[in-house]
C-alpha cells in the first residue's frame, strides 16, 4: 500500500478549516445581540444618526444654569452643553454638525421613538427608565442634598445630628427618600410626596422644615423656584446614582456614545468640565 505523506493528508483538512473560518467571519451576528459599536462601527462623523452627517441632541426648555447658559444649549457654555459638544467631538462631529432640539424632561425617557440621537438633561439612570430607553455610561455622579427655608429651624444645621429633630420630606421611591431613612434617620417619620412639585410646595408653605433632593436639583430649587430657601449641605456617599445620556431603546449609537463618555472620563475631560462649570454653582458642605 502506498503511504501518503502526512503533509498531503493534512492539506484538505487545513483548507476546510480555513473555509469554515472565513464563513464564520462573514456570518451575520445574531439578531438583537449587536451593540452600536459592533453593528456599524464607530467611524467618526459617519454614524447612523437621525440626519446623515449631523448629530441631533435633545434637552428641555428652558435650559437652566449651571447645566446650560442663557437658555442657549448651542453656545457650548454650561456643564451639559460642554459635555454634549465633547461627546460630539469624540464621535467625529464638530460644533457646526451638532443640531439641538427641544425634548421635555419626562418625554425624554418615556416609551416611543425619539427625534434626537441622544438627550442630555440631568436624567438619572435607573432600571425602570432602562425598560423604555437606552443610557450611555454615566457622565455625572449625583449626590443628595438638603434644602431648607432660610427661616426654618433646619436652616442652621451643620450635621446629620442637627437634622434628626426636624420635619423632612422627599419624593416617594427616590434615592432621596432612601438617604433620609438610611443616613439622616430622623426621629419623626419623613413626609413622603408623590412628586417633587408637591414636595416643593410643602417646603414653601412651611409644612416641612427641609427637603432632600439631588444636589443639582437643590441648587435649581433655591435659585429659581423657592428662592426663600437655601442649600444647607450635601450627604456623603449617597449611592451610585448617575446622570446618563438618553438614547432610543436599542439605538445603534448606544455603544459608540458610551465609548465616547468613557474616554472623556478616562482622560479627565469630565472632571475638568465639572470643575469649570459646577464647582462654584454646585458646592455645599458635607453633612456628617
Amino acid at each position: 500500500m502506498t503511504t501518503v505523506p502526512r503533509t498531503i493528508r493534512l492539506a484538505p483538512l487545513a483548507a476546510l478549516l480555513t473555509a469554515a473560518a472565513l464563513l464564520t467571519a462573514c456570518a451575520p451576528q445574531e439578531e438583537g445581540k449587536t451593540s452600536g459599536a459592533a453593528a456599524g462601527g464607530c467611524e467618526k462623523g459617519a454614524l447612523a444618526t437621525k440626519k446623515a452627517g449631523t448629530l441631533t441632541v435633545g434637552t428641555d426648555k428652558p435650559a437652566y444654569d449651571p447645566w446650560f447658559s442663557k437658555d442657549t444649549p448651542a453656545n457650548g457654555k454650561g456643564f451639559e452643553s460642554a459635555v454634549a459638544f465633547a461627546v460630539a467631538e469624540r464621535l467625529g462631529y464638530d460644533k457646526s454638525k451638532v443640531s439641538w432640539v427641544v425634548s421635555p424632561f419626562n418625554k425624554a425617557f418615556a416609551p416611543g421613538a425619539k427625534d434626537f440621537d441622544f438627550d442630555i438633561n440631568q436624567v438619572s439612570v435607573n432600571a425602570e427608565r432602562k425598560q423604555s430607553v437606552d443610557f450611555s455610561s454615566g457622565y455625572y455622579d449625583v449626590r443628595q442634598a438638603v434644602v431648607a427655608l432660610k427661616t426654618s429651624k433646619a436652616a442652621d444645621a451643620r450635621s446629620l445630628a442637627d437634622l434628626k429633630g426636624v420635619k423632612l420630606g422627599a419624593q416617594v421611591g427616590t434615592t432621596s427618600l432612601a438617604a433620609v431613612t438610611d443616613q439622616i434617620r430622623p426621629s419623626t417619620q419623613p413626609a413622603v410626596f408623590d412628586d417633587n412639585d408637591l414636595a416643593k410646595a410643602a417646603l414653601k408653605n412651611g409644612q416641612i422644615d427641609a427637603l432632600v433632593v439631588d444636589l443639582p436639583t437643590a441648587f435649581y430649587i433655591t435659585g429659581a423656584e423657592v428662592t426663600e430657601a437655601k442649600v444647607i449641605g450635601q450627604l456623603s456617599a449617597a449611592g451610585t446614582e448617575q446622570f446618563g445620556l438618553v438614547l432610543d431603546k436599542g439605538s445603534a449609537l448606544t455603544g459608540c456614545v458610551s465609548q465616547a463618555v468613557d474616554a472623556l472620563r478616562a482622560d479627565g475631560t469630565l472632571a475638568r468640565l465639572e470643575q469649570q462649570w459646577l464647582a462654584d454653582a454646585v458646592s455645599a458642605p458635607v453633612l456628617k
